[in-house]
């Protein structure tokens, strides 16, 4: 368990009959009388991690529905009785939900007013919530990534991330899991000699040797190093045969290679 600020903290997902990790992350984040959870893959080290500061959960935001975001929800309510937060659009797939929010909406918890995104993509209804300095991205735009799709489309996932081109380079990126390493490998399959691929692999090689996250990342890192991003630079449209071509037909090809890779 990594503490990033006095806030915010990164809480990795143990199994619960064995000692390894998933390559999940929960975000607990601190703003006012209110201590946020953003996806809860399991109840236990999310609990655990606020305890151990002192600190009561009592607001779990989530990005989407899949299992490994949700699974521990019950448990976690059960334990802190804290308010669940999500697309009100995806209630049906989203459990003990409290607070059913809309893209374009702006709230406030604790003092700390987040924009609420539509990041469809990875499924429909996955929304973002952007917070003053910090963006909890889910499985939308990720550590030199972006997710899976398995409901949405390319277009659609890239017309999600392009909302990212008006945020400060310095907004930390605080996505859903642990895919750094192979995220990079695949962007260095495109651009074996992009300097700034390179030095990020030795940053974060570096860092997962000594048991640390690699994320949160910053926005400017990303736009560096995240070929999801780099859609528009013409060496990544030669790199996928799509020069000359829309950004949108380069990240489709960049979705294909990568989910082939």
């Amino acid at each position: 368990m990594t503490q990033m600020t006095d806030s915010l903290i990164v809480v990795p997902m143990l199994r619960d009959r064995f000692p390894d990790l998933l390559d999940n992350y929960g975000y607990l984040f601190r703003a006012g009388d209110r201590v946020m959870c953003i996806d809860a893959a399991r109840a236990a080290p999310l609990h655990a991690a606020a305890q151990a500061r002192g600190w009561m959960i009592t607001d779990i935001l989530l990005t989407h529905h899949h299992p490994d975001h949700v699974d521990g929800v019950a448990d976690l309510v059960a334990l802190t009785g804290a308010k669940v937060w999500g697309h009100s659009a995806d209630a049906h797939r989203l459990p003990y939900l409290d607070h059913g929010i809309s893209a374009g909406q702006t709230i406030d918890i604790g003092g700390a007013t987040a924009r609420v995104w539509d990041v469809s993509g990875h499924t429909i209804g996955h929304i973002a919530y952007i917070f003053d300095g910090i963006a909890f991205t889910g499985d939308s735009l990720m550590a030199a990534g972006c997710g899976r799709l398995f409901e949405g489309t390319a277009e659609q996932m890239h017309e999600s991330l392009s909302q990212f081109a008006d945020l400060p380079d310095d907004t930390l990126i605080a996505s859903g899991h642990e895919y750094t390493q192979t995220n990079l490998a695949f962007a260095l399959s495109l651009e074996p000699d992009h300097p700034a691929l390179i030095s990020r692999k030795t940053e974060v090689d570096a860092l997962r040797s000594e048991g640390q996250p690699s994320v949160p990342s910053t926005l400017g890192t990303e736009r560096r190093t995240n070929p999801f991003l780099r859609v528009h630079d013409s060496a990544l449209k030669d790199a996928t045969g799509t020069t000359g071509q829309s950004d949108a037909l380069t990240f489709a090809a960049v979705r294909r290679a990568k989910d082939a890779f």
